[in-house]
């Protein structure tokens, strides 16, 4: 891994956890009339509806039919799974219980990379993830999330999506570095993974529960989960875990509590507050740290483009 590729690694990462920090601020107005696989399907046909054009424009799509299959196998783990349940514990519980409790996700990066990659846990990555952690706690406050029993099930989905997302940021990078693949090609066949869980799932969902009305801000909220926060997000997220270690990778996500809150602060006037300069401060300088002290001997995966 150079420095070039870290650099790389580290801004795609970055943007990436930054454009998802408004995400559950826009899901929670829009699952109030998509219900929650429904709002999954249509944002990964609208990533879809982009990502395919430009993947045959480029030449790029072919693989061998066991590839397809493992490429799926992952597409279903982290965008029927975990986007399901994040999106189900979302509409069930609070914005603010999902941007915490998913906020768990790079812990379970670090546990699926050292089982599955046999990568270390430097002691410069372990306190990058403490000092992170810190920041995160102090951004969000705890106290002021609701886990009472009326949103335990939401936040039991939430969990299940922070666990599942640290599984599939792990297999992106495992396959990345078993195949010569491009990003896209890779993020294309994962997300026709997670249409064959999310499709049958809305299919039944519907029945249950109908559309609700849709009016303009319904739609520009689809269509911000379905084009910025997926297709363009979540390449940039894969191509981060192709570039650096995932233990490396998984601090990067630790920019959305922080994208979040300065959204939230200069979008919707909301105070700069002494909380929020200290826990961007903690994650800044976790995320500084990571890179300074990142060891120059890992190897990025081998990819004919990005």
């Amino acid at each position: 891994m150079s420095k070039s590729e870290l650099l790389r690694g580290a801004f795609y990462g970055i943007s990436a956890a930054s454009i998802w920090g408004g995400m559950y601020v826009v899901s929670d107005v829009t699952l109030l009339s998509v219900p929650p696989f429904t709002l999954l399907t249509l944002r990964i046909l609208l990533a879809l509806l982009v990502l395919v054009p430009l993947s045959r424009a480029r030449g790029q799509g072919s693989t061998d039919d066991k590839t397809k299959a493992e490429l799926l196998a992952v597409g279903a783990v982290g965008l029927g799974i975990s986007l399901g349940t994040q999106f189900v514990g979302t509409d069930l519980s609070t914005a603010l219980n999902g941007a915490l409790v998913t906020s768990a996700a790079p812990a379970f990066v670090v546990l699926f990379a050292m089982i599955l990659l046999r990568e270390r846990l430097t002691r410069a990555r372990l306190a990058s993830i403490v000092l992170s952690s810190i920041g995160v706690l102090v951004i969000l406050d705890p106290a002021a999330a609701d886990f009472r029993s009326a949103s335990f099930l939401g936040n039991v989905f939430l969990a299940i999506s922070a666990v599942t997302w640290g599984l599939y940021s792990v297999l992106v990078r495992t396959v990345a570095l078993r195949h010569a693949l491009p990003t896209l090609t890779v993020t294309v066949y994962a997300l026709f993974g997670g249409l064959l869980l999310s499709i049958p799932a809305s299919a039944f969902e519907l029945t249950q529960r109908p559309l609700g009305d849709v009016d303009a801000l319904v739609v520009l909220g689809v269509l911000y989960l379905g084009l910025v926060s997926t297709a363009l997000a979540l390449l940039l997220w894969n191509r981060a875990f192709a570039l650096v270690p995932a233990t490396l990778a998984s601090l990067f996500f630790f920019a959305q509590p922080l994208s979040g809150a300065l959204l939230a602060a200069l979008l919707l006037g909301q105070e700069m507050t002494l909380a929020l300069w200290l826990g961007g401060g903690l994650i800044a300088a976790a995320l500084l740290l990571s890179i300074v002290r990142a060891p120059k001997n890992t190897p990025a995966a081998k990819q004919a483009s990005p």
